[in-house]
């Protein structure tokens, strides 16, 4: 199996990983607001080039999935690092609470059905994870799921930690390269962009009392997140613990690892015999016809 290159912000793949102790500010030395738009533009190009060449390879596919606490910015992410690929090779997926058909199937049909295809880039905004994050935190949205008898909530979790871990092993057995994405926010940060929800118009619309009210369940989500991360960040299918208080760094972050992952997968054009000079004149005679 294809296995991403590493990064700094990998989380380890030995349940080692704390997320308290993560940082979510990036290094002192960062440059300027300008300087990582420009670097982040530059990755951005590259990353179109190179989903180019997986879209004519035609055999392989990369998915990549972000997660994080509300107001962490992955809306902001995916739109800045996506905003320059083709359209063509890219699915784009946001999730948000399960319909009466998802929840008529088992927690991973709704994301299963719309993985993208071969030679695409997949993006999910929120995934399957969230029936190991949100659900954890609140149990009470396991009722409406209709499950067999649970008689410990502990198995339900691991159980489907497991079901996780063997499903992204099928699909990087299969040529689908996963990349995981936590945007590790600060609760100060948080609480500031939450704010600027409430008192800008613009952006209102974003602003749910909800976003508030799960801030008092800030230990178990860390928790939560440190449980899933150890569980399933694996070598063919990595996490990576992205500083968020500083969006720009952030998303320079994610587009370098991208394009790295791109780079070392090296999509290749299809060979093909070229066309003979006889074959070439007798094409344009008939095009000037």
């Amino acid at each position: 199996m294809f296995t991403p290159p590493p990064s700094r912000w990998s989380v380890p793949f030995d349940g080692s990983f704390n997320v308290r102790a993560h940082a979510t500010s990036p290094p002192p030395d960062v440059p300027g607001r300008k300087q990582l738009r420009t670097e982040r533009n530059g990755l951005v190009k590259e990353i179109d080039r190179l989903q180019y060449r997986l879209f004519v390879e035609n055999s392989r596919s990369l998915l990549l999935i972000f997660q994080a606490l509300d107001a962490a910015g992955k809306d902001s992410t995916i739109r800045s690092v996506f905003r320059g690929v083709n359209p063509a090779g890219l699915q784009v997926t946001a999730f948000a609470e399960p319909s009466t058909l998802d929840l008529d199937h088992d927690f991973l049909w709704r994301t299963t059905r719309v993985l993208p295809q071969r030679g695409r880039l997949g993006v999910f905004n929120r995934s399957y994870y969230e029936e190991v994050l949100v659900v954890r935190v609140h149990p009470e949205l396991l009722e409406p799921q209709r499950l067999p008898l649970i008689d410990d909530l502990d198995d339900l979790w691991e159980g489907r930690l497991a079901s996780i871990r063997d499903h992204e092993a099928h699909l990087a057995r299969n040529g689908t390269t996963v990349l995981k994405f936590w945007l590790n926010v600060s609760r100060e940060a948080q609480a500031e962009r939450l704010r600027a929800r409430v008192e800008g118009r613009e952006k209102q619309w974003k602003f749910s009392e909800s976003d508030v009210r799960d801030r008092q369940h800030w230990d178990a989500y860390l928790d939560a997140y440190q449980c899933a991360l150890n569980a399933t960040s694996r070598p063919w299918a990595p996490w990576y613990a992205i500083p968020a208080d500083n969006k720009p760094y952030m998303r320079l972050v994610v587009a370098g690892i991208i394009a790295e992952t791109l780079r070392a997968m090296d999509p290749q054009l299809p060979r093909l015999d070229p066309i003979s000079p006889q074959e070439q004149a007798r094409i344009l005679d008939q095009l000037e016809q």
